[in-house]
């Protein structure tokens, strides 16, 4: 089937002006500023009348299968249906384990990213969890990135966390090494995904791996940069060095040591960082939890990929310009990830599309061609997902 999106307002993520855009295929066959070279193929138009149309959100870093487990079986966070993700823009996510990679595998993780292919998300993952060593498919972290299509590296590994293995330096270098000469193999990222907790260590385990080694910074991939003030400034020089650092949209009191998502993108911006290192994600149906010092839980909430939309949506409001703060959602995941065919509006990229309302919040959303939300409603459905409740 051809769509024609016409008259919009494109940002590439670069802002091109007044465009239209004709899909077919999953793919974006043109973008052009002459509507009429376009209308003899007899495609469905939709006239979004300057309206802005933006690349799909590529969400890297969620818990397809749930996340959880620090307090109890029942503390198991359930799968995250398709629509949490449509809705919220992402028409790319990769996955990962958290803390609980025992009752959840990488096994379980690979065939949740085939049920969301299967959907229509664009869906990836990573091998291996919070410790060492790493849980795999194949019992090799470099088989697994080889061989298994949906692996692309390694992750959340975790430092400086409590519910961390307590990595040393050579067990660190040990799996980015795997994760690196596998992705040179296969052509995929190879990186080295870190989940960040709230130790003193902060990043230094990651500033001796570049030290200390030869393996390129690109492979150290920290996430959570935000969570604390003083992580965040530590990530600024790991980001100069060529590190892609990740902020994660998760809520924050105004009271807390730690920056909001869209605070810490424009300190990060203002800061003159390298703009292409600095990504944002969602930690979709991961447990943000609250602990005692004695490593308890106090409490949890769960993280929700719309997070990402409403950031974008501060971001806007506070008059960030949106080619400056579209990267850190698309183009920059997607090079970080080596997704040759997202994150963009071009030629022959895949046609995941989604269209910002006057109020900067996201109205449409096209996966793979196919509109999965349209006037802020949900259009196609996951297998158990029941519409009637939406």
């Amino acid at each position: 089937m051809l769509t024609l999106i016409s008259n919009a307002r494109v940002f590439a993520p670069e802002d091109l002006g007044l465009r239209h855009v004709l899909t077919g295929g999953g793919k974006i066959l043109a973008v052009s500023d002459d509507r009429d070279s376009l209308t003899g193929a007899g495609a469905t138009e939709v006239d979004l009348q300057g309206q802005r149309l933006l690349p799909g959100f590529i969400d890297g870093h969620a818990h397809l299968t749930g996340g959880g487990g620090e307090s109890g079986f029942s503390s198991r966070v359930p799968p995250v249906p398709l629509g949490h993700f449509t809705m919220a823009g992402v028409t790319t996510v990769v996955g990962v384990l958290g803390t609980d990679d025992t009752t959840r595998d990488t096994r379980s993780l690979l065939a949740q990213a085939r049920a969301l292919r299967e959907e229509g998300l664009g869906a990836w993952c990573h091998t291996g969890g919070y410790h060492v060593p790493p849980v795999t498919f194949t019992g090799s972290i470099r088989d697994d990135i080889v061989f298994l299509d949906p692996v692309i590296g390694v992750g959340e590994l975790a430092i400086s966390d409590h519910r961390s293995s307590q990595p040393t330096l050579h067990e660190l270098l040990r799996i980015a090494s795997d994760a690196h000469v596998a992705g040179m193999i296969a052509g995929k990222a190879g990186i080295l995904h870190l989940h960040l907790g709230d130790g003193e260590r902060g990043l230094d385990l990651v500033r001796r791996a570049l030290a200390e080694s030869e393996l390129p910074a690109r492979v150290f991939n920290p996430t959570h940069i935000n969570r604390r003030k003083a992580l965040f400034e530590e990530a600024l020089p790991l980001a100069h060095a060529g590190c892609t650092v990740d902020i994660t949209a998760f809520p924050v009191a105004d009271d807390e040591d730690a920056w909001a998502a869209d605070v810490a993108l424009g300190k990060y911006l203002d800061s003159g960082a390298p703009a292409n290192r600095i990504t944002i994600s969602s930690d979709g149906g991961g447990c943000l939890p609250v602990f005692n010092e004695q490593g308890e839980m106090l409490k949890m909430d769960i993280g929700r990929p719309a997070s990402l939309s409403t950031t974008l949506a501060e971001l806007l409001n506070d008059n960030r310009p949106l080619e400056s703060v579209l990267p850190a959602f698309t183009s920059n995941v997607a090079d970080l990830l080596r997704f040759g065919d997202r994150g963009r509006i071009s030629v022959e990229h895949a046609a995941d599309l989604l269209v910002l309302g006057d109020d900067n919040q996201v109205s449409d959303v096209m996966a793979a061609g196919i509109w999965h939300v349209k006037d802020g409603q949900q259009r196609v459905f996951g297998q158990f997902e029941l519409p009637d409740n939406h």
